[in-house]
């Protein structure tokens, strides 16, 4: 794969999975941006169609992240289907057509392995390639889509502390609203951003915003000092006529302490147990509405089996066609029953949940970012500092 061309992968895989595996058909399905259905990377005229994500036997493959077998009909062969993964975000599916007697335990093990390579030499080719990319799509994304998608980190994360998953909506469609996280061997830093105004006026400031904070973080200032110069670069530019709404954390890995600036609409809310509720936090200026704006970075702490939930107002102040409002209760509500999803997952079910809400395929640009916390297993508990109350507290479920 590493000697192929960047765009002929799947063609190497297959070629050598034939000869190696005796493999008769090998083909790739990508996740679309809006992770409805499965898409064929390289479709042969007139033969393979998009997939359902969630009725299909590589959409239970997806969902499960397990290699799944399906016997072809009318012989003794044997379909494989097997996650294509990296680093908790999920791509793919590679589907793997073997003979009967070659499908054993450990050439499955030996296709999972091949499924694995795959998912990082794509992550690799796509800087030289539009072919993957142009392959997740079943319809245009607008300009502005197209500018958000490009600055995502991905869609999901994991590491020994903690796993992120996230997603945006209407995927092919978004303006302001975005994610950004990043990692290193003592802090993760997540910041949920949502730019005002639509299409590529909301798209460009976000890209400002984002831009401006991961230079900040790059140049090693803590979070308050990010959002101090995020601050500045957006009211440089738009001198207060524009703004960012901003949740910025930075987690320490070793400790579970985070600091968090709140600065705007995205609201934080965290389930431990059976118990939902949002986080109160103090609420300070959205980024760019006046010159040097100061920030204060406030404290608390998770607990292994926590699970956070960052939401931007497209999800809470969602209205139904009867002009019912959202709110905090059935947020709460939908959270919990995610509760058993893994967090790669849990962002497209609640936004899912919302559509039905809205009577509406997809909710008004809405994002869902989701974290279950781990921790360390050498991690020493933390005392818990009070968070001061402001008028939006906890708000709990019929099981808490």
């Amino acid at each position: 794969m590493r000697a192929a061309a960047p765009y002929a992968l799947v063609d190497k895989v297959r070629d050598a999975l034939a000869a190696s595996h005796g493999a008769t058909r090998v083909q790739l399905f990508l996740a679309d941006y809006g992770f409805t259905v499965l898409t064929p990377y390289d479709p042969l005229p007139g033969k393979e169609q998009p997939l359902s994500l969630y009725n299909s036997p590589e959409g239970r493959a997806f969902g499960s992240q397990e290699p799944r077998e399906q016997q072809v009909r009318h012989g003794d062969a044997v379909d494989h289907h097997l996650p294509v993964t990296v680093r908790g975000e999920r791509t793919g599916i590679l589907s793997v057509r073997l003979p009967g007697d070659r499908s054993t335990p450990e050439a499955v093990e030996e296709l999972t392995h091949v499924a694995d390579l795959l998912g990082h030499e794509i992550r690799v080719a796509e800087r030289d390639t539009d072919a993957y990319q142009r392959a997740r799509r079943v319809t245009r994304l607008t300009l502005a889509a197209e500018m958000q998608w490009q600055l995502l980190p991905g869609r999901a994360s994991t590491a020994e502390e903690f796993s992120i998953g996230a997603h945006l909506e209407p995927a092919y469609a978004i303006h302001g609203d975005n994610f950004d996280w990043a990692a290193d061997q003592e802090q993760l830093t997540i910041a949920v951003t949502n730019g005002m105004g639509e299409g590529i006026q909301a798209s460009l400031l976000s890209n400002l915003a984002v831009n401006a904070l991961r230079n900040a973080r790059r140049s090693g200032l803590d979070i308050a000092g990010q959002a101090a110069l995020a601050d500045q670069a957006i009211y440089e530019q738009h001198r207060g006529a524009s703004h960012v709404s901003t949740l910025l954390m930075r987690f320490d890995l070793a400790t579970g302490r985070v600091e968090v600036v709140d600065a705007g609409s995205p609201q934080l809310w965290r389930q431990r147990g059976r118990t939902v509720e949002r986080i109160p936090l103090e609420a300070q200026l959205p980024l760019g509405m006046f010159e040097e704006s100061h920030y204060e970075a406030q404290d608390f702490h998770v607990l292994p089996g926590d699970r956070l939930l960052m939401v931007s107002d497209g999800v809470y102040e969602a209205l139904s066609p009867d002009g019912e409002l959202y709110g905090e209760k059935a947020l709460a509500r939908a959270i919990h029953s995610t509760s058993l999803l893994p967090a790669a997952t849990v962002p497209r079910a609640l936004l899912r949940a919302l559509a039905e809400f809205r009577k509406a395929d997809t909710p008004d640009d809405a994002l869902a970012l989701c974290l279950d916390w781990s921790g360390r297993p050498d991690a020493a508990p933390a005392a818990e500092p009070p968070l001061p109350a402001p008028d939006a507290g906890r708000t709990p479920t019929p099981e808490s």
